[in-house]
């Protein structure tokens, strides 16, 4: 931990550590962290498959996990270089979903094809410098269990989709989702609840 406390501490240092990790300009980790560091730094539950096809842009400096008995499906984008991702267990990531930490997954969930997590902001305040050199900030992104987001959906930065909810196909979710919520929309709003008493899924009136 002093180690990496002065390597983050040093200019210098950071910048020759990230390029041993990673490539000039790529988010990708080089193959000799592939092979001989991300295995023994990162967890891969039990029963779970990751396909051949998925990028994973995963570095050591940020934490990945697969729970058991999960999968990741082909052509999705899995990066945890400002921010841990965390999976749980009985997940399905769809067809070509991009993750980006930081992100909790809970267990029981189904996310369908093209989805977008994003943790990440990029600064703009600064009209003097290019957006790409600017500063970036993150927020959690958390989706608990048991809920299924529809294809093309866009999860944004800071945003909790509560349990058993559902997210409609194309919604761009801008804020946290009550548990137990049908959501949809851009921006995504709530279209029905789950009532605890009458034991029915109400709509909501605007």
């Amino acid at each position: 931990m002093e180690i990496v406390s002065k390597i983050k501490s040093n200019p210098k240092l950071k910048k020759l550590a990230l390029y041993l990790l990673m490539p000039k300009n790529q988010a990708r980790p080089r193959l000799w962290v592939k092979l001989f560091i991300n295995p023994f730094k990162h967890h891969k539950g039990k029963g779970s498959l990751i396909r051949h096809s998925v990028r994973m842009d995963v570095m050591p400096f940020n934490y990945f996990s697969l729970g058991d008995n999960s999968t990741i499906e082909d052509f999705s984008t899995i990066n945890n270089g400002v921010g841990a991702v965390l999976i749980g267990d009985r997940v399905r990531i769809g067809l070509g979903n991009t993750l980006i930490g930081p992100i909790t997954i809970g267990n029981d969930i189904m996310f369908a094809q093209n989805i977008v997590l994003s943790g990440l902001n990029h600064g703009y305040e600064n009209i003097s410098l290019p957006i790409s050199d600017q500063a970036i900030s993150t927020k959690p992104i958390v989706v608990e269990d048991e809920v299924w987001i529809g294809a093309n959906a866009v999860i944004t930065a800071g945003v909790t989709i509560g349990k058993h909810s559902i997210v409609a196909a194309g919604s761009v979710v801008v804020k946290s989702v009550p548990p137990y919520s049908i959501v949809g929309g851009n921006p995504a709003k709530i279209l029905k609840q789950y009532n605890q008493t009458t034991k029915l899924w109400e709509r909501v009136r605007d």
